[in-house]
């Protein structure tokens, strides 16, 4: 299909697209219960029928549709009832006004909301921007059973200045235009800014994470710079004391690739949380669900389920 019929008919439904992750992955194919679930101003989507078992929390720039293939892989193995969530400014969520998307400020939006639709997940897994904000929830009362850190911890704050200055990858593609004259200009962007990334998965992305508007097609995230400059550096900074003192059994997942988790941050989290797993899966940048989706569903599948 030309790029006019394809976004015509992602916009009748935007789960067109899950057969062509299924099949890159190797994955049988077996359309799986999903819907898309507004909470205020806050969007889901729902995975599974039954109490949700799992929640996920994606990064920066990202949304809800990062762990489709994550999750296309669970469901392979057994029945999965999933809460993949929209953080705040993001996806087809809403924005705030001050730009105020630290951790501790979406995870008091989310919250209430995850005590309503998933009161007692079996485990909380958030990658980036969302793993912060998983921890920010623990002292609000809300973390799981379990927790599944994606490529972060709090030294990632200091980590995204560093890429902000050397301007790598995605960070570079954040940090860039939020409008692209066409379709092809945006996916040539993406795509040098992950060059290991088939060109198809990353016109899904784009598919899930852009909206075509009368001057171009623009990204559905929200600037995460605050209107009144404000740094959240602090904020992030704070969330070690949240590991020095919670008991929730944690799993630390690193990229091999990744710069924005080093060996020093992972020796750092494992001398403030003795108890916690760390894994490092190879081959695997920031975006561990994006570079190697089936290594980290069979890790989390490892986690809950023993398998």
């Amino acid at each position: 299909m030309d790029e006019q019929s394809v976004v015509a008919a992602y916009a009748d439904s935007e789960f067109m697209l899950l057969p062509e992750n299924a099949e890159e992955a190797g994955l049988p194919w077996r359309p799986p219960p999903i819907e898309r679930l507004e909470l205020d101003e806050t969007s889901a989507l729902r995975w599974g029928t039954g109490p949700v078992d799992l929640v996920f929390l994606h990064g920066g720039g990202q949304n809800a549709h990062t762990w489709d293939t994550v999750l296309l892989a669970l469901l392979a193995k057994r029945p999965v009832s999933a809460l993949a969530v929209d953080l705040p400014g993001h996806g087809h969520s809403g924005w705030r006004e001050d730009r105020d998307y630290s951790p501790q400020t979406n995870a008091a939006t989310l919250a209430p909301l995850l005590e309503s639709v998933a009161p007692d997940p079996t485990a909380v897994i958030g990658m980036s921007l969302g793993g912060l904000t998983t921890l920010a929830l623990d002292p609000l009362g809300y973390s799981g059973r379990n927790r599944m850190l994606v490529d972060v911890t709090p030294a990632t704050g200091k980590r995204a200045e560093e890429m902000t200055k050397a301007q790598r990858g995605a960070t570079d593609l954040i940090r860039g235009p939020h409008r692209y004259a066409s379709f092809e200009e945006m996916l040539d962007a993406t795509a040098a800014a992950s060059p290991t990334r088939s060109r198809a998965s990353l016109r899904r992305g784009i598919l899930h994470n852009a909206r075509v508007t009368d001057e171009g097609w623009e990204w559905r995230y929200d600037s995460l710079q605050p209107r009144d400059g404000a740094d959240w550096s602090s904020n992030i900074d704070a969330l070690w004391d949240v590991v020095d003192a919670s008991s929730v059994p944690t799993m630390l997942v690193r990229g091999a690739n990744s710069f924005h988790t080093t060996d020093a941050d992972m020796d750092e989290f494992r001398r403030r949380s003795p108890g916690a797993a760390l894994e490092t899966v190879p081959d695997a940048g920031h975006s561990i669900q994006g570079d190697q989706p089936l290594r980290l569903a069979g890790l989390i599948a490892q986690r809950i389920w023993g398998d």
